[in-house]
């Protein structure tokens, strides 16, 4: 009872800081929609780097990858520290400097009001925000189920599931409610900071215990010697690829990701960020995956329904240190979830509330309160649904995180050819969003081949192709769609084709 007291005590007081950190912010941030979703466009380098890499931390890093390495061997670091921190820092400046550029000439918050301007459809802007705002239902849900096992396996069952996902859904309500991106940005900064170094201080006390690294991994190689050779586990080399461009991709297109390529305070800050950024992807999932790896060789029995991380340190590290680490997963999944449900309602109240209610783009008083009502609103009812949903939803954080890359990754192609194609038309862009997304939902939900089997279709899809997953194959659909649609259609008269001529905007 003691020491889960102590654990429980550590994991709040860590919470109570980052509630006055996002206290703080909130005196500083001014009553406007740009500095409340974007930080007025000023992060630095440093902060925007931070926060990119909390963001993206989640309960899969701290949970879902290091039981995949337990389960299957260490070659997915070839996936997430390699490969993703490669594509993504690519992508970073592709598609996020092109971004920035417009989005600092106009003033676009959101990527759905970006593309709405360049094809003069606020259909189009609706159907990429509704697109968005259903593949981040799962990845919210994902933070939800990993804080409710988080908290199980610290007290050993003390605290029950529900509690624990409950809890830090309240506090991300609240949170997400008081910060903005301000608050938000500064808060990742230091979660990043302190999971990082408390990632390698429990890589060095684990490895000091069983003899070094040498040894851990001798151990790994007579326990399970599949896991030290490439090819060894369940990898092939079509899933590596695979799976590595879906979640670079899909990356690129998450509204708490897309939202930061607006808010970099220059170009400077854009290029020196894209740059570090695989550095410290490999600083953190190398170690994360390594000791899920390493706990194979060292017999830790997992309980079921449970993580290898919490596991392994529960017998080689003090209580109190576990409890440090728990906390930085919490931490990692904090700052993903806080910035999913901002940008969440950011795209609810720009590119569906304004839209449907016919409200356009202007703004005043009553319309910015009322804007604010509805985020908060949506925030509440958006973080309550994915809650409710972790607690029925069989599948393990693997599978529901690589549905949400992989259904996120289905805008990337279309984005891309949007911005850098003068050739792209209204009918490319539907064409593209709409038919890669059909194509993949067929492949992962169930329910959508039964519709079309009352109706006498035979939707019965492969879960490969030739070894590719639904969601590249899903890839290439969107790029073939595209511009072949956009070849044999005229552009709308409503259409900007000189929208995203950049010359002239600052360049620093």
């Amino acid at each position: 009872m003691a020491d889960t007291a102590l654990q429980l005590g550590i994991v709040g007081a860590y919470m109570v800081v980052a509630l006055a950190v996002g206290a703080v912010a909130y005196r500083l941030t001014e009553r406007t929609a740009e500095d409340y979703y974007l930080a007025s466009r000023t992060l630095g380098t440093v902060v925007l780097l931070f926060t990119t890499f909390a963001t993206l931390l989640s309960a899969f890093t701290f949970f879902g990858g290091p039981n995949l390495a337990f389960s299957a061997g260490p070659e997915w670091i070839l996936v997430m520290g390699l490969m993703d921190g490669i594509i993504f820092a690519v992508l970073w400046y592709v598609l996020g400097y092109k971004q920035w550029l417009v989005g600092k000439r106009h003033g676009y918050v959101t990527l759905g009001e970006m593309l709405g301007d360049r094809f003069g459809s606020t259909a189009l802007r609706v159907v990429v925000a509704a697109v968005s705002l259903v593949w981040l239902f799962p990845y919210v849900m994902l933070q939800q189920k990993g804080a409710g096992q988080a908290i199980v396996g610290l007290t050993n069952g003390a605290v029950p599931f529900w509690v624990g996902a409950g809890g830090i859904t309240l506090f991300m309500i609240l949170y997400v409610a008081l910060s903005g991106m301000r608050g938000v940005a500064w808060t990742d900064t230091l979660q990043g900071l302190f999971m990082l170094s408390l990632i390698w201080v429990a890589v060095a006390w684990v490895l000091s215990a069983v003899g070094g690294a040498g040894e851990a991994t001798a151990l790994l190689a007579s326990e399970e010697p599949a896991f030290v050779g490439l090819g060894g586990g369940l990898y092939t080399p079509q899933y590596i690829i695979s799976t590595a461009v879906s979640i670079a991709f899909g990356v690129t297109m998450f509204p708490q990701i897309n939202q930061r390529f607006f808010a970099a305070g220059s170009k400077k800050v854009l290029k020196r960020t894209f740059a570090l950024w695989p550095v410290l992807v490999l600083l953190l999932f190398v170690p994360a995956f390594m000791l899920g790896a390493w706990a194979a060789g060292l017999g830790v029995t997992v309980p079921e329904g449970g993580n290898v991380i919490p596991a392994l340190l529960g017998e080689y590290t003090p209580t109190w240190f576990t409890a440090l680490v728990i906390a930085g997963a919490m931490a990692a999944m904090m700052s993903s979830s806080d910035s999913m449900l901002l940008s969440g309602s950011s795209y609810l109240t720009r590119d569906l509330y304004r839209p449907l209610t016919g409200r356009g783009d202007a703004s005043d008083e009553e319309t910015d309160r009322r804007e604010a009502l509805v985020a908060r609103v949506g925030v509440v009812v958006f973080a309550t649904l994915s809650f409710v949903a972790s607690l029925y939803t069989p599948g393990t954080l693997v599978q529901i995180g690589d549905t949400a890359f992989s259904g996120f990754a289905q805008l990337t192609v279309p984005v891309a050819l949007a911005l850098y194609w003068q050739g792209t038309t209204r009918s490319g862009m539907y064409a593209g969003v709409v038919g890669s997304q059909v194509f993949y939902g067929l492949h992962v939900f169930p329910v959508l081949a039964t519709v079309g089997g009352l109706f006498g279709l035979d939707v019965a899809l492969p879960t490969a192709y030739l070894g590719w997953t639904p969601g590249i194959v899903g890839i290439l659909v969107g790029l073939v769609l595209t511009v072949t649609v956009s070849l044999m259609t005229a552009p709308a008269a409503t259409e900007d084709r000189t929208a995203y001529a950049v010359s002239g905007v600052e360049s620093d």
